[in-house]
């Protein structure tokens, strides 16, 4: 092996490892790149559930309000009047 087939070798050995290294860098801006996505995705989640837990809150309190005026007895009361105001008697 003559002296210039060895740095030949060395060239395109060199060539190989400057290739795998621009590789690499790109790999790990790519890889930067979705964390950062993954990142930004999961607190778009974490922004919906806090705006579903809310409006889940809102639900349930009107529930607890429509709760309390249905077993109220001035419910029963409020619907006898409105019977004697159509003049037909209304069975439960």
């Amino acid at each position: 092996m003559s002296f210039g087939d060895v740095m030949g070798l060395a060239a395109v050995v060199g060539g190989m490892i400057a290739i795998a290294a621009i590789l690499a860098g790109v790999y790990k801006r790519r890889l930067a790149y979705l964390e950062r996505k993954l990142e930004l995705t999961a607190g778009q989640a974490a922004e919906k559930a806090a705006q579903y837990a809310t409006h889940n809150a809102e639900i349930e309190n009107r529930l607890r309000s429509l709760e309390t005026i249905v077993t109220d007895g001035a419910w029963d009361t409020a619907r006898q009047i409105e019977t004697l105001r159509d003049g037909e008697p209304r069975t439960n």
